[in-house]
C-alpha cells in the first residue's frame, strides 16, 4: 500500500467513526447535555428511527423520505414519553434512569414480540469506489457529510432561531423563563421530542448498513454516552470536538488492533478525559474564554 493510499484510508476510517459517535451523540446531547435527563432508552429511539425507516421503504418510499419518516416518528414518540413520564421526573435525575431504563426493556420486548427477532434490512445506496487494492462504500462517506450538517443545524436551531433561545433559557433558569411568559412546559417537550428526533434520524441513516434487531439500540449507546460526557454540557462546543478526538482513539485503535481494541480505546480515553476535564472539553473552553 502506498503512501497515498494508506492516508486515504485512514482518513476513510477515521470519518466513518466520527460520523457514527456524532451521529449518535447528537439527540443524547441534547437530552442528556443540555435537559440534564440520563435517557438509558436512547438506544430504542435509534431502534425506532431505523425499524421505521426499513418499513417505509419495503412499503415503497424513496430511502431519503424512509429516513424522514423514522425522525418524526421518533419525535412524536419522544412528545409522548415526555408528557407520559419524563415530565414528572425532572427534578428527580436519579428517576430518570430507572424511569428510562424501564422504557428501553419493554420497547426491545414489545418490538421483539410484534416484529420478531430480527427484520429486513434495507441495501445500502449508492455503491462503491476503489483506491488502490481496496472498495469503500460511497455512503459511508454520505454519513460523514450528514454529520457535519446535523451539527451545522443544531447550531443554527439553538443559536439563531426564537425557540434555540426560549430552550436554552429555559433549561438554563427555568423559573426566571416562567416569570417572563414563556411555556417551559412546551419548550421541555419539543427539546425532549428534538433530541429523539435526532435518534431516530441516527438510526435511520444507519439502517442500510445495519441488522435490524430490537436490540441494535445497545450498539449506539455506549459510545452516545462516552461522546457527550467527555464533550461536556455545550451541545456545541462539546459534541464535535469529542466526537471527532474519539474518533481519532477508535480508528486508530481499530486499524491496529481490531474491533474491540477500538471500544477499549474508547473506554480508557473517556477515564483520562473526566480524570483531567472533569466538565469535559465544553467546560474547559468556557473556563479559558472567561
Amino acid at each position: 500500500m502506498d503512501i497515498a493510499t494508506h492516508v486515504f484510508s485512514a482518513l476513510y476510517q477515521f470519518g466513518d467513526a466520527f460520523a457514527f459517535l456524532v451521529l449518535s451523540a447528537c439527540g443524547l446531547a441534547v437530552i442528556f447535555g443540555m435537559m440534564g435527563v440520563i435517557n438509558l432508552a436512547h438506544g430504542e429511539f435509534i431502534m425506532c428511527g431505523a425499524y421505521v425507516t426499513a418499513a417505509t421503504v419495503h412499503a415503497g418510499l424513496p430511502l431519503p423520505l424512509g429516513i424522514l419518516a423514522g425522525t418524526i416518528v421518533s419525535a412524536l414518540v419522544g412528545v409522548l414519553v415526555e408528557l407520559a413520564v419524563i415530565r414528572h421526573l425532572y427534578d428527580r435525575p436519579l428517576d430518570t434512569i430507572v424511569a428510562t431504563w424501564g422504557l428501553s426493556l419493554i420497547a426491545t420486548q414489545g418490538t421483539l414480540i410484534m416484529v420478531g427477532s430480527t427484520m429486513a434490512g434495507v441495501g445500502t445506496p449508492f455503491g462503491s469506489f476503489q483506491v488502490g487494492d481496496y472498495s469503500y462504500s460511497i455512503y459511508r462517506i454520505v454519513l460523514f457529510c450528514s454529520a457535519l450538517g446535523v451539527l451545522a443545524a443544531l447550531y443554527a436551531l439553538f443559536n439563531w432561531t426564537r425557540f434555540g433561545v426560549l430552550a436554552r433559557a429555559t433549561i438554563q433558569v427555568p423559573h426566571m423563563a416562567a416569570a417572563l411568559g414563556v411555556d417551559t412546559r412546551l419548550i421541555y417537550s419539543l427539546t425532549f421530542a428534538c433530541g429523539a428526533g435526532l435518534a431516530g434520524l441516527a438510526g435511520g441513516l444507519y439502517a442500510p448498513t445495519m441488522t435490524l434487531v430490537p436490540t441494535m439500540g445497545a450498539t449506539f449507546i455506549m459510545e452516545a454516552f462516552v461522546t457527550v460526557v467527555i464533550g461536556g454540557a455545550d451541545v456545541f462546543l462539546g459534541t464535535a470536538p469529542a466526537g471527532g478526538l474519539l474518533a481519532i482513539v477508535k480508528s486508530g485503535m481499530t486499524s491496529w488492533q481490531g474491533q474491540l481494541f477500538g471500544q477499549i480505546g474508547l473506554l480508557v480515553a473517556v477515564i483520562i478525559v473526566v480524570r483531567v476535564l472533569p466538565k469535559g472539553i465544553s467546560g474547559f473552553v468556557l473556563r479559558e474564554r472567561t
